[in-house]
């Protein structure tokens, strides 16, 4: 579908940053201030999936490649299954969107706005025509930083003393439960087949992640991340597997956690994906830190210290596991960052039980390690 360009203009914008450093450029989407963890991700495509990926609960995400919104932005249509076939969830979850250049006349057959029109309409701000390469320098320097991103009304520009004022006392969105707020409420029985029954704990699941189950006639239920290992046990599941989601593994509720390590002692195959493989190191004795800027990337190389193959792989994650905190829980390195060498895969010695901290349905980025769904299927026999 081909769309005049026919951009609403915002009025002025700016992003300032804790450190003082103030960038100033055009707004667009919803005119209204945020405030979160400015992070960066070097992904060239899949912009409709990685602002609706639940994993950016509460950060500004900045994309380093120039050109956002060329091929618009798809419907919220859904599969037989009721999960999003082009999204990653329903509505964005970025708190706001930071770019170089805008496409105001995207042209793909599956384009039903423009990416301006999708942010104004679910009251996200965005701000462009700034030097995203000089933003993402910044940020691999010092570190990811707390950040305030102002998009005025047509014709009025932001107070920028009155910003630098306000961004000295931005809240850390990781001091939240953020996963308390992306994950389910209630129970989804989503019935693909009778192959296996897996348990799927919801700390803010990629649809991904569900269709990629399904596509194997996997029979999935979907549970709120706070349920219990019995609660998860009285569905008799075949296996259990935890989700990626938002912010730091240390600060969400510990029920998950507890929960991991009752299933993997009863001897239940486990698979963590993301967010799972922090919670499933916690869960039997390990340690997670905080990365300097983050794996955010469709291009992050996850090296197999078995077989000695390197695979290219879709990240989003700002946390890791400690390697040295795993030495006495059960746990093994099973995969390692070719980059930085920090852990990206771990499994148990029970062999049951694995997990990546990367993201195996892709979605988007390549699916190189689909297999890994394989391997539970077989880990659930």
């Amino acid at each position: 579908m081909e769309h005049k360009n026919h951009l609403e203009e915002a009025g002025k914008a700016a992003l300032v940053l804790e450190d003082g450093t103030i960038f100033l450029g055009d707004g667009f989407g919803a005119p209204r201030k945020v405030s979160g963890e400015v992070v960066f991700s070097t992904s060239m495509v899949g912009y409709p999936e990685s602002l609706t990926d639940p994993s950016y609960w509460g950060q500004i995400l900045t994309l380093t490649y120039p050109l956002i919104g060329n091929y618009g932005v798809p419907p919220y249509k859904c599969d037989r299954f009721g999960v999003p076939i082009f999204f990653e969830s329903i509505g964005i979850k970025v708190t706001g969107l930071v770019i170089q250049e805008l496409c105001s006349a995207p042209y793909h057959w599956a384009s039903e706005k423009t990416l301006d029109e999708w942010l104004r309409s679910e009251g996200v701000p965005g701000i462009y025509n700034i030097d995203t390469r000089r933003l993402t320098k910044k940020l691999r320097e010092k570190g990811v930083m707390l950040g305030i991103l102002e998009v005025c009304e047509q014709g009025d520009e932001p107070d920028i003393e009155e910003l630098l004022k306000e961004v000295k006392h931005v809240p850390d969105p990781n001091m939240r439960d953020l996963v308390s707020e992306v994950t389910i409420k209630e129970p989804i029985h989503y019935k693909s087949g009778n192959r296996r029954r897996v348990v799927l704990v919801d700390c803010g699941v990629k649809a991904g992640i569900i269709r990629s189950l399904l596509q194997r006639e996997i029979e999935v239920i979907r549970v709120p991340y706070t349920f219990s290992a019995d609660e998860i046990l009285e569905y008799k599941p075949d296996g259990v597997l935890i989700s990626n989601g938002p912010g730091d593994p240390k600060n969400m509720s510990r029920e998950p956690i507890e929960a991991a390590a009752s299933l993997i002692e009863e001897g239940v195959p486990v698979m963590g994906i993301c967010l799972g493989n922090q919670i499933i190191s916690l869960a039997l004795g390990g340690d997670t830190y905080k990365l300097k800027y983050g794996h955010r990337s469709q291009n992050q190389p996850a090296y197999d210290l078995e077989t000695g193959r390197c695979y290219i792989t879709t990240q989003n994650h700002g946390y890791a596991t400690d390697a040295d905190s795993l030495k006495e829980t059960g746990l093994e390195v099973w995969f390692i960052n070719a980059n930085d060498k920090t852990v990206e895969g771990i499994r148990h010695k029970n062999g049951k039980s694995f997990a990546v901290q990367w993201h195996p349905e892709a979605s988007p980025g390549p699916y190189d390690t689909e297999f890994l769904f394989d391997l539970f299927m077989k880990k659930m026999r």
